[in-house]
């Protein structure tokens, strides 16, 4: 295994973690309004592996998730990609990784993905839907379907009405979304839940963006949910009533995020964010108003 890719496998669903890039993110106030009571009580354990050692700022990383379940290749929300154009987040602009290279090594060429997930529709985490050729955005996984919240897809589109505009989403939306919508390749879901296969089911889990989802996994008896951009950082295990400083409505989110964790603690789901570094999973349980991590994984 690639040593920018790390796996795990839950009954029969193989999962592989492929990062793209990993950095500071901000101070953990500005990231995430409120929590410093809680980043300062969970420091001792945060600075280990998820707080910039220099600066004092939250470590993240932009990964993929790829699952091998029913016989088919899954791709959880794939980065940001390259050679975009983002001036609402500098980091992010003119990037030129070797994310298919890391991709290829994990065993998965572009040709052999089956389905893409997109959480939600931001630049971080729709960016690999495409590629460019010829000076044209297509899709980077030409045999894929793509499936995307039409909540975020109408609120985000060129007729959407996004509350909180950000210079960054028009250009998102037409490099990253509109290739695959006018390709055929994509599905707007809606609704309670939208059933994958046997094993694996997408939820709305709306705040951080109205289309916001989450993944749910069942195999044997093994749980996990993959949570998206519900959590930036593990003290909003400690205080999970504090939501990201680029949440549509902070409270909706807040309230999504702890009836995830609850219920994640509840039924022994394995947590896996999109943006922790290191350990990128967690096994967590009640504690007070906030919740514990029991163990780390993958």
């Amino acid at each position: 295994m690639d040593t920018d890719s790390a796996s795990i496998t839950l009954g029969d669903i193989e999962i592989i973690k492929v990062e793209e890039v990993r950095g500071p993110f901000g101070a953990p106030g500005d990231l995430i309004p409120g929590i410093e009571d809680a980043w300062r009580a969970g420091e001792e354990w945060l600075a280990r592996d998820f707080q910039d050692p220099g600066s004092g700022a939250v470590l993240a990383a932009v990964q993929a998730w790829v699952l091998r379940s029913a016989g088919r290749v899954v791709v959880v929300d794939p980065g940001v990609g390259n050679g975009r154009e983002r001036p609402g987040t500098p980091h992010f602009s003119g990037l030129d990784t070797d994310f298919l290279g890391r991709l290829a090594r994990a065993g998965v060429r572009p040709e052999d993905v089956d389905l893409v997930i997109n959480t939600h529709v931001h630049g971080d985490h729709v960016g690999w839907n495409t590629r460019q050729e010829n000076g044209n955005w297509v899709s980077t996984f030409p045999n894929a379907t793509y499936l995307i919240p039409r909540a975020d897809h109408d609120f985000y589109g060129p007729r959407g009405a996004a509350r909180t505009p950000h210079d960054n989403h028009a250009l998102l939306f037409a490099d990253s979304i509109a290739p695959v919508v006018e390709s055929g390749q994509a599905v707007l879901w809606e609704g309670d839940s939208y059933r994958i296969d046997t094993s694996l089911v997408l939820e709305p889990a709306p705040g951080h963006t109205p289309g916001s989802s989450v993944l749910r996994l069942a195999s044997g008896t093994d749980r996990a949910v993959f949570v998206g951009d519900l959590l930036h950082t593990p003290a909003q295990f400690l205080a999970p009533s504090c939501s990201s400083a680029m949440c549509v409505d902070r409270e909706e989110s807040a309230a999504s995020r702890i009836r995830v964790l609850q219920r994640a603690a509840d039924e022994n789901e394995l947590v896996i964010p999109a943006h922790f570094p290191g350990p990128g999973a967690a096994e967590i349980r009640k504690d007070g108003d906030g919740f514990a991590v029991s163990r780390w994984r993958v």
